[in-house]
């Protein structure tokens, strides 16, 4: 946001966020001296993030969107006519379409991974990428959070500005993670191996919370359960982890207040991390212990 965002005009420029959403956005728009907008996704609109919903007044100070997909905590994943009419609106308003796309390599179908920004333009023939930047991680793809090893790609424009900003701001990596993070991104079987575990994770648990928590459904992508419970969802956290010992996320955290509701209310996000045992044994607990 620090390297895009300019606050010298005499309207407060605006950074639209999808809601529920990653808490950074927020607060990188904060520190850039923007608003935030909250779209809400809900079951509702399939929890797809719709810009055309956005008054035209709010559009023309956007400087920036945010979107991810898959989502976090939804695994929606967008299609290529939802990029393409992004990618219009940015030609009609200008601002810069910023894609958080670290969940990207944890999908079911081995035929069909979801499609990126950069390899949505290329596909509609925005070969030069201009006001796409998209963020990648080892993270989620090789399950190893702590070494904080991703890159930034896009925009040539815009990537000049963010080193730039990094060379500030940043930090360099330690030479031992970036020699791990060469042998991870060099290798692919982990990754797919990674997949084939979440894959049976998630056929495993699933109907086990479908007795539970009906509306429970099989994401697009990503490796989270986004449970409607329709019950408080702060209760339901605090339940299972002081009886059962089991950590989930309140939906309603992971949300803002905005058009009248917080769209992760009665929701909780439940990360499938663990390993395939212990996760059949959590979800088998919390069906005997709410059933």
């Amino acid at each position: 946001t620090q390297a895009v965002i300019d606050s010298s005009n005499s309207q407060q420029p605006v950074v639209i966020s999808p809601n529920p959403f990653y808490q950074i956005y927020e607060g990188a728009a904060f520190l850039a001296g923007a608003q935030p907008y909250f779209i809400n996704t809900t079951p509702d609109n399939d929890y797809v993030m719709d810009l055309t919903q956005v008054p035209v007044e709010v559009l023309k100070r956007t400087q920036l969107v945010f979107v991810c997909s898959p989502g976090n905590p939804s695994g929606k994943v967008m299609d290529i006519q939802a990029w393409k009419t992004l990618f219009e609106l940015s030609d009609q308003y200008g601002f810069v379409i910023a894609s958080d796309e670290c969940y990207s390599e944890i999908y079911f179908d081995e035929a069909q991974p979801p499609v990126g920004a950069l390899q949505a333009a290329h596909q509609l023939g925005r070969d030069d990428f201009k006001r796409i930047v998209m963020f990648s991680s080892l993270s989620k793809r090789s399950n190893v959070p702590g070494m904080r090893s991703g890159f930034v790609a896009g925009d040539v424009e815009i990537i000049e500005k963010f080193t730039l900003y990094r060379t500030y701001h940043g930090c360099a990596m330690n030479p031992a993670v970036q020699a791990a993070s060469i042998v991870a991104w060099n290798d692919e079987l982990h990754v797919i191996h990674n997949r084939a575990l979440y894959s049976e994770k998630f056929n495993a648990v699933t109907p086990i919370l479908q007795k539970v928590w009906p509306k429970t459904q099989l994401p697009d992508a990503a490796f989270y359960l986004w449970i409607n419970t329709e019950k408080d969802d702060t209760l339901i956290a605090k339940q299972l982890y002081q009886e059962l010992n089991i950590t989930v996320l309140p939906g309603s955290f992971l949300a803002r207040e905005a058009h009248g509701l917080n769209p992760g209310k009665g929701f909780i996000r439940m990360a499938l991390v663990a390993s395939i045992e212990e996760t059949i044994a959590a979800t088998s607990r919390i069906n005997d212990y709410l059933m």
